[in-house]
């Protein structure tokens, strides 16, 4: 499991123009079952998007094809963790401790 942190390196304005493109990039990624969640921070510096997956390297390789990544108008920080407790609707994500 993930938690891709992404920060706004550029003006709103300059975001705000990409905001389509960035949607549809999620879109692909909860239709093929990786993205479970996402939204914008509070207050307004970037975004977070819950992930699955088992392999950090293709996770940081996979937030470079986001079109906010491409423009250069974020950064990610990608957190790897072990989802060891979860609500029932997620049971199917818990994982073991190893």
């Amino acid at each position: 499991m993930f938690v891709l942190e992404l920060t706004y390196t550029a003006p709103l304005e300059r975001v705000d123009e990409l905001m389509a493109d960035h949607v549809a990039w999620l879109k692909g990624h909860y239709d093929s079952g990786t993205f479970l969640a996402s939204g914008r921070k509070v207050p307004r510096d970037g975004g977070v998007i819950l992930a699955v997956g088992d392999d950090a390297p293709a996770m940081e390789e996979l937030v470079k094809t986001d079109p906010f990544a491409i423009a250069g108008v974020c950064e990610y920080r990608v957190m790897q963790f072990v989802a060891s407790n979860v609500a029932t609707d997620l049971e199917k994500y818990r994982q073991t401790v190893s």
